[in-house]
């Protein structure tokens, strides 16, 4: 698609801000009010557009993407987004560790077993390991006091959350992600230590590490994009 405007800019409206191309207010993919809740956070989406050049990549709307998902889906309906949540943490990549004997297991160990303890004492719930990775079910209670945990985030949050859990196949790291001075370069080292772990001794394709990249990318933008939205 062409670039069809000159101009970018911001407002404030009654109950947060929008994004003007040529003076026009933007709407959600799904024809809605796109209005966000910070100015920040609609400078950043300004960005996206002002950075467009005379074609424009669908692909590069990163930040806009998560906001018209908090608009469209997660503010008509919040319960579908927690549920789509939830199985990050029946299956979290923290919990299924190497076999003991496997020196990978004790880099899992070291790196993951931090993150799963402190979102233990922090949620107040109890997760099992598993070695191997054969499928067990956590515990109801867990399960149940992550989803209290999700019904407790503003649908920004849960719009980031869905690409934060998702690129790291892990709920923890992805709530963890949402807490003031979190380290995310860390948090995604942790959830791709296997990958890393695999790269570092047999090496990576240029395909594989530019995937890896975009990836990241997102992850990193996806916090950004929670963090910017609260202040």
């Amino acid at each position: 698609m062409k670039r069809f405007y000159k101009d970018v800019a911001t407002t404030e409206l009654e109950g947060g801000w929008q994004v003007l191309l040529d003076n026009r207010p933007i709407k959600s993919v799904g024809g809605r009010p796109q209005l966000l809740p910070t100015r920040a956070l609609a400078e950043l989406l300004a960005a996206e557009w002002a950075a467009q050049g005379e074609e424009i990549s669908a692909g590069s709307f990163i930040l806009k993407d998560m906001a018209d998902y908090a608009i469209d889906v997660v503010g008509t309906d919040r319960d579908v987004a927690i549920r789509q949540l939830l199985p990050y943490g029946e299956t979290d990549t923290l919990c299924y560790r190497a076999e003991p004997h496997d020196p990978l297991r004790q880099e899992q160990d070291r790196l993951w077993e931090p993150l799963l303890t402190a979102a233990e004492q922090r949620f107040d719930v109890r997760f099992e390991r598993i070695s191997g990775v054969i499928h067990r079910p956590q515990p109801a209670g867990t399960l149940l006091g992550l989803e209290t945990v999700l019904a407790e985030q503003d649908d920004f949050a849960l719009a980031g959350l869905r690409s934060l859990a998702g690129l790291a196949a892990s709920l923890v790291i992805g709530l963890t992600a949402l807490e003031d001075g979190s380290d995310i370069d860390a948090l995604w080292n942790a959830a791709h230590l296997e990958e890393i772990w695999q790269a570092e001794r047999w090496g990576l394709d240029a395909e594989a590490a530019s995937l890896h990249a975009r990836r990241r990318e997102t992850f990193v933008a996806a916090a950004r994009f929670v963090h910017v939205a609260r202040d």
